[in-house]
């Protein structure tokens, strides 16, 4: 036993460096801890390991036959080889099996650029093939929902098929025939339409055999910049990541995050992206209908909300950050307090996914129900979110809209308002009676953090430039906040973050710092709304 070695661990040798890893630890993994990359294609770590691709095949010292490395585990005294000549030489081989029918259409593939048969190819490939044969043509299939099969390209991973049995439970592909005639198929005539986490499939195909109808064509791998952020689609808070071209959201993908949603995310949250790319944005401030400077507006603003005599009534929206809600609240409090209500959109039951019972598609389609929750705000419509507002519209007090669009009001809304605000992306019937229209950014433009089902603070980045004049609701409520009480307005997200935690005791002792891209848990008790 090693000096660093415990009852717990095994040490061993992996290409002459000597390493002690937890008991059970497989090669692949512990090769992995070190930054050695081996080869895999039909591992998948939210999969079970099949070692039916042979790629990451390597040599053991001793053993008659060479290991699979995803499912081998380490012991202690072994000394492994994934870089020997005879490791090479089954790589090499294993590759040019992969390449006998795999057709050489990289250059109109929706893979390529991230596709490994590509670089495992280019690094230990042979230079020329050797089939003089011609190539089986199977053609596309379509399995339905947003999944297009092109057989030809498939190297028969059965990721696709573990995933459908193992993780979504939902047992609709297959792989038919075998030998050289085998094929991946679905059992059913309806295919995958209907199954509401199917599009995980595409995530996980290593190739181009499985790929997206909505993204098919729309742009290359190396053209998109990527954004980590989180779904906004309903309070599970699935990390994702924002993948953007030319200013525009072109595809939404699940980013690990084991707490949340492990490696996947659901096809309703997947493909409800549009909206981000919206052209008719409110982009500049404005005055009682006239076109303002922010310097002017927010000077005009605080004044006449000083002076409103009437009733203050806020409306909020669950779709805005932690950072925009709590300066809110805390806005309202210095002006001398006022009701606030929010709006979230609902659906009846869940989608569950019961191979990661962690995800689940939740009632509540917005991403913050949770933070409205802690920071006091009352709910108020029916199960479409429409409705609820009735009250405020025939008001004559102080109208206060953060966020909410307003969309199935109409024109009259807000119209008896003595101070009507509307803080907000977009511009409604409803919104054309505001005196300050100021505004801001959505969450795919700006930086801040939502709070989840389970009570997981997470952070979100900006992947998308904001149109004109358009700035972060944070940075609007914290400047208006920071005239109020004199202290220094936010300069960042991180800052508003800090001084909303200092007024609300479940944020208390967290930073940006400790959320880091995982999130963490708010001081409560998870899963205070929408369980």
């Amino acid at each position: 036993m090693s000096d660093q070695q415990t009852p717990n661990t095994v040490t061993f040798t992996l290409d002459g460096q000597e390493l002690t890893v937890p008991t059970g630890t497989t090669i692949l993994h512990a090769a992995e801890s070190v930054g050695i990359n081996i080869p895999h294609y039909c591992y998948h770590p939210g999969l079970s390991s099949p070692a039916m691709c042979r790629l990451c095949l390597v040599e053991v010292e001793g053993w008659p036959r060479m290991a699979p490395a995803c499912k081998t585990a380490v012991g202690d005294g072994l000394v492994v080889h994934t870089d020997s000549e005879l490791a090479r030489t089954q790589r090499t081989g294993v590759l040019e099996f992969y390449l006998v029918n795999h057709p050489l259409d990289c250059p109109i593939c929706d893979q390529s650029g991230e596709c490994f048969l590509q670089d495992y190819v280019f690094e230990e490939g042979r230079e020329h093939g050797r089939g003089r044969e011609p190539k089986r043509v199977l053609g596309r299939d379509d399995f339905g929902g947003d999944v297009l099969f092109n057989a030809d390209r498939c190297v028969m991973c059965t990721r696709c098929v573990r995933f459908m049995r193992e993780v979504a439970e939902d047992e609709r592909l297959c792989v038919v025939e075998r030998g050289s005639r085998a094929i991946i198929d679905t059992f059913f005539e309806e295919g995958l339409e209907g199954s509401p986490y199917a599009g995980n499939i595409v995530d996980i195909c290593p190739v181009g055999a499985l790929v997206s109808k909505d993204f098919l064509h729309k742009a290359r791998a190396w053209d998109l910049d990527r954004t980590p952020s989180i779904c906004p689609s309903c309070s599970q808070g699935c990390n994702i990541t924002l993948q953007v071209r030319d200013d525009l959201v072109q595809r939404l993908k699940p980013r690990e995050n084991l707490e949340v949603n492990g490696w996947w995310m659901c096809d309703f949250g997947r493909h409800n992206y549009e909206w981000m790319n919206r052209a008719d944005r409110t982009e500049e401030p404005t005055v009682r209908g006239k076109e303002a400077g922010w310097a002017d507006a927010l000077g005009d603003l605080l004044p006449a909300l000083k002076d409103a005599k009437g009733q203050r009534k806020v409306v909020a929206w669950a779709h805005s950050p932690n950072e925009e809600m709590g300066l809110l609240s805390g806005l309202l409090t210095e002006l001398g307090g006022g009701e606030v209500v929010y709006r979230s959109p609902r659906t009846e039951g869940e989608d569950l996914l019961p191979g990661f019972p962690l995800l689940a598609r939740r009632e509540d389609l917005a991403p913050n129900v949770n933070g409205a929750e802690i920071f006091g705000f009352k709910r108020v419509g029916d199960d479409a979110a429409k409705g609820g507002l009735d009250e405020l519209a025939g008001d004559t007090g102080v109208l206060i809209v953060v966020g909410d669009p307003l969309e199935d009001y109409g024109e009259d809304f807000g119209s008896k308002a003595e101070l009507f605000v509307y803080i907000g992306s977009y511009s409604s019937p409803a919104t054309s009676n505001a005196h300050f229209v100021l505004p801001v950014t959505t969450f795919a433009e700006q930086e801040g953090s939502f709070t989840n089902v389970q009570g997981r603070v997470q952070r979100f980045w900006p992947g998308v430039r904001p149109p004109a004049s358009a700035r972060p609701g944070w940075l609007i409520l914290g400047a208006l906040l920071a005239e109020l009480t004199g202290r220094e307005a936010p300069a960042s997200a991180d800052e508003a973050f800090a001084q909303v935690a200092e007024r609300v005791s479940e944020f208390g002792g967290i930073t940006y710092r400790d959320l880091g891209t995982r999130g963490a848990v708010a001081g409560r008790p998870a899963g205070v709304s929408g369980d």
